[in-house]
């Protein structure tokens, strides 16, 4: 029997360290080659590491959050028989998992006796327990934090077993008053989570954002009344083979015809260096909320695509971030960004520009509201407001109220956008 010393491999890409996001073997298990043992993130992909060899694992270096110097070792492998040279046993090459980071999972708590003191289940912090509805049902009846019940089931899943054994230990979180009331007591718990994965690289671009650039923000109403006509017509008549559109395709397009007329606000600033780099192509950034966080999937060369193709790749993106399967390709190399709330997209914000990019346009939610007509009578018109946010450094005020005013003319006429 023989110990073969994991090292963190190369994963390219000039890459030299890679954050530990989720193990998916412990001490004592037995692996095989190419098992996928680990999850490691760089930038905003995650990569799966296979084991080199067969064996049982005998140590783990590194928890999830924890920074790996690309050389380290990482895992302490039993062996039998002699241990692999390096040239003989290489590490294999890392595969990037088409899936952004997700958290890492906690290992079923055992159950626990009853009447014992309740050990409080080992769950990543802020995750939800899992538990079916009638066992939900009865922890609220009875105010009993599902957090702190540990689960026996599958995945760490709260029984009502589990429920009743919390109850008889005496972990009930709030004793019922004899009126028939619950009694309130006052909430005291504090919880510390570790940010990590893709969470830490939105905080570090965040801060940067707003350290580092000076923004301006513009507002304008746009009536979309008769973009929402066309819209409606063309949804009405589309082949099944093609994407429903909703308004984003439509402001990929405007952006695409009026992003030349004003070249540096579909840039990339290094300030360090100050230099500008102008970019012709259009790679337009949509973000999306995701369960595993904020995700960029970005539109390539959208300046040759016409409204369907948007509308096709838009929805194909927005599938594979939600589903964690979004490449590292497709999240990256964004010129300019859009961002939408949807529905709820309040009246304005001001979303932090995607440095090195220097113009995000802000998409607020779509109302209809009394206007004047010419006429000087009441219509009802349907209205979105764009919240848009630039790099003062580099893009004038001047200069984004016009982009922003090409924009609307063509939101507002939108025969325009297809001539």
């Amino acid at each position: 029997m023989s110990e073969y010393r994991y090292k963190m491999p190369d994963v390219g890409e000039g890459i030299v360290e890679a954050e530990i996001v989720e193990w998916h073997v412990k001490e004592g298990d037995t692996v095989t080659e190419d098992q996928h043992v680990l999850d490691v993130m760089t930038d905003k992909a995650t990569v799966e590491i296979p084991s080199a060899v067969n064996g049982t694992v005998t140590k783990l270096v590194g928890e999830a959050g924890d920074i790996i110097a690309v050389g380290t070792q990482i895992m302490f492998i039993a062996v039998d028989g002699d241990v692999p040279a390096e040239e003989e046993a290489p590490a294999k090459e890392a595969v990037a998992a088409e899936a952004a980071p997700v958290e890492a999972k906690a290992a079923p708590a055992p159950k626990p006796a009853p009447k014992a003191a309740p050990a409080v289940a080992k769950r990543p912090a802020g995750e939800r327990p899992l538990a079916s509805p009638a066992v939900r049902k009865r922890a609220l009846d009875g105010e009993i934090d599902l957090a702190s019940v540990p689960g026996s089931g599958p995945a760490g899943r709260i029984t009502h077993d589990n429920l009743d054994d919390f109850i008889a230990s005496g972990g009930r979180s709030a004793a019922r008053s004899g009126g028939g009331s619950p009694s309130r007591t006052p909430r005291t718990g504090v919880t510390e989570e570790k940010i990590i994965g893709i969470r830490r690289k939105i905080s570090q671009n965040m801060s940067y954002a707003q350290t580092n650039i000076p923004d301006i923000a513009y507002v304008e109403e746009i009536d979309v009344t008769a973009l929402e006509e066309l819209r409606a017509h063309l949804n009405k008549t589309k082949s099944d083979d093609q994407a429903k559109l909703t308004f984003i395709p439509f402001l990929v397009m405007a952006l695409s015809k009026a992003l030349p007329e004003t070249p540096q606000a579909n840039a990339h600033f290094d300030g360090e260096a100050m230099m500008l780099t102008k970019h012709e192509a259009i790679h337009c950034g949509v973000a999306a909320a995701t369960p595993n966080g904020l995700m960029v999937p970005v539109i390539k060369h959208a300046e040759a695509m016409d409204i369907w193709s948007i509308a096709a790749e838009l929805k194909r993106l927005a599938v594979a971030a939600r589903d964690g399967k979004a490449t590292k390709d497709e999240l990256t190399g964004s010129t300019i960004t859009i961002s939408s709330l949807g529905a709820m997209g309040g009246l304005v914000t001001t979303p932090i520009v995607n440095a090195p990019e220097v113009a995000i346009i802000g998409v607020n939610k779509m109302q209809t509201l009394p206007r004047f007509d010419a006429n000087g009578g009441v219509v009802a018109r349907k209205l979105i407001n764009l919240s848009s946010c630039f790099d003062h450094r580099i893009v004038d005020g001047y200069e984004a109220a016009m982009l922003v005013q090409r924009i609307k003319g063509m939101l507002e006429n939108p025969a325009t956008l297809f001539m």
